[in-house]
C-alpha cells in the first residue's frame, strides 16, 4: 500500500535547560495573537458593532477561557476516569489535551462576563469572537499534525500518511482535513457574512452561522478521523466529537434564524 512519508517534525522547537518551546504552544499563541488583530481590524470598519477599546482589551480574556475551558472540556468530555485517577496531569497542557466544545464554552462564559461588566451588546460582540475563531481552529489542528496526534482511520488514499505510534498502516491526515474546513474554509465563510450588512446587523447571525459551520466540518471530518481509544464509537456508530457537534448545528440555525427575525441593530 502506496503511502506518503510523514514529515518527522520535532514537537520542540527550542530546548534550553528545563524550558521548552513547543509548536503546540506557538501555535496557540498565533491564534490569539492574529485573532486579536484581526477582531480590531473588524472593529475599527464603518457598521461594526463593536468599539475598538473592548475588542483590543478581550485579549486576556479569551487566552485564560481557551486554555481553562479547552482543557477542562478535555477531562470532562474525553478522559474523566483517568484524570480523575491522575489529578495531577490536568494542569500538564504541554502533554496536548484539549478539547475545542470546552474552549467553546470557556469563551461563551468570558464573554458573559466581559459584556456585562463592559455594558455591552453580548451578541454583538460574541458574533465578532466568532469570525476570528477559525485562525485559532486553523494553528490548533496544524499543531496536532506536527505532534502527530489525532491521526486520521486507516485508507488507501494517495495522500494517506503512516503517523509513528499509530502502527504500521497509512490513515488520513484527518488534522489537515479540520484545518482545511474547520479554519480556512470557515474563515472565508464568516468573514464574507460579516460584510453584509443584512446579516451583521441582526447579532445573534453570524454566531449561528459559525456553529452551523463549525459543527457540520466536525461531523464530516469525524467519518476520517480515528475515534479515541479509550471510547471509540458509540451509540449508532457515531464518535464523541459527532455527539458534541450535530447539536451546534442545530442550535446554529434555530439561533441564526431568531436572530434573523428581529430588529436592525445601530453601529457604533
Amino acid at each position: 500500500m502506496f503511502a506518503i512519508a510523514f514529515p518527522m517534525i520535532d514537537p520542540v522547537l527550542v530546548e534550553i535547560g528545563p524550558v521548552a518551546i513547543r509548536w503546540y504552544a506557538l501555535a496557540y499563541i498565533a491564534g490569539l495573537v492574529l485573532g486579536w488583530r484581526y477582531m480590531i481590524w473588524l472593529a475599527r470598519q464603518t457598521g461594526s458593532l463593536v468599539r475598538e477599546k473592548d475588542a483590543d482589551d478581550f485579549l486576556t480574556w479569551a487566552t485564560f477561557a481557551v486554555i481553562i475551558g479547552g482543557r477542562l472540556g478535555y477531562v470532562l468530555f474525553y478522559k474523566p476516569g483517568h484524570y480523575l485517577s491522575h489529578p495531577a496531569e490536568i494542569l500538564q497542557t504541554w502533554q496536548g489535551g484539549m478539547s475545542f466544545h470546552g474552549g467553546f464554552l470557556g469563551v461563551l462564559i468570558a464573554t458573559v462576563m466581559f459584556t456585562r461588566l463592559r455594558g455591552i451588546r453580548f451578541w454583538a460582540f460574541i458574533d465578532m469572537a466568532a469570525v476570528v475563531t477559525p485562525i485559532g481552529l486553523f494553528f490548533g489542528r496544524i499543531a496536532n499534525f506536527i505532534n502527530a496526534e489525532l491521526w486520521g482511520r486507516v485508507s488507501d488514499a494517495p495522500w494517506a500518511m503512516v503517523f509513528p505510534g499509530a502502527g504500521p498502516l497509512p490513515r488520513h491526515p484527518s488534522q489537515l482535513y479540520e484545518a482545511a474546513l474547520e479554519g480556512l474554509v470557515l474563515l472565508v465563510i464568516l468573514h464574507l457574512v460579516w460584510r453584509r450588512d443584512a446579516l451583521r446587523l441582526h447579532p445573534g447571525v453570524i454566531s449561528g452561522a459559525f456553529l452551523m459551520g463549525y459543527g457540520a466540518s466536525r461531523t464530516v471530518v469525524e467519518f476520517f478521523r480515528e475515534p479515541d481509544a479509550h471510547l471509540g464509537l458509540l451509540a449508532g456508530g457515531a464518535t464523541m466529537g459527532q455527539y458534541l457537534s450535530v447539536p451546534m448545528v442545530l442550535a446554529g440555525a434555530a439561533l441564526a434564524w431568531y436572530a434573523r427575525t428581529r430588529p436592525r441593530a445601530k453601529p457604533e
